[in-house]
């Protein structure tokens, strides 16, 4: 399982991308109308958006998504039962690799609760 920090590693990237995104405002203003755009309140709520890109951060393997979907959720009060209960379904298409990714996102939420 991954020892690190997730809140430091969305710091990291964050810090990381902030050349890029002033190399090219442009396409980092479009990947965030698109961010916008699809995680608003439509016919599905936000949080159960979030928890999809979570899902899908979880089964692609990808740390940093998985640092700031758990950040997210959190600010949208999602539970840890609707989180687990998607983790399951992580599992249950993504096998054991999944399931390494999936204590990952337990780890990030637990990391990540409130004080």
């Amino acid at each position: 399982m991954s020892t690190f920090d997730h809140a430091g590693l969305i710091q990291d990237i964050n810090e990381c991308l902030a050349p890029f995104r002033k190399a090219q405002p442009d396409a980092m203003a479009g990947f965030g109308q698109l961010a916008r755009a699809s995680m608003a309140e439509g016919a599905l709520s936000t949080k159960h958006k979030e928890l999809m890109a979570l899902a899908i951060g979880v089964t692609q393997r990808c740390s940093g998504c998985i640092g700031f979907h758990v950040k997210a959720l959190r600010k949208l009060d999602c539970t840890r039962a609707e989180l687990e209960e998607m983790l399951a379904v992580c599992v249950y298409m993504g096998g054991g690799p999944a399931l390494m990714y999936a204590a990952e996102a337990i780890k990030a939420w637990d990391a990540m609760t409130p004080a």
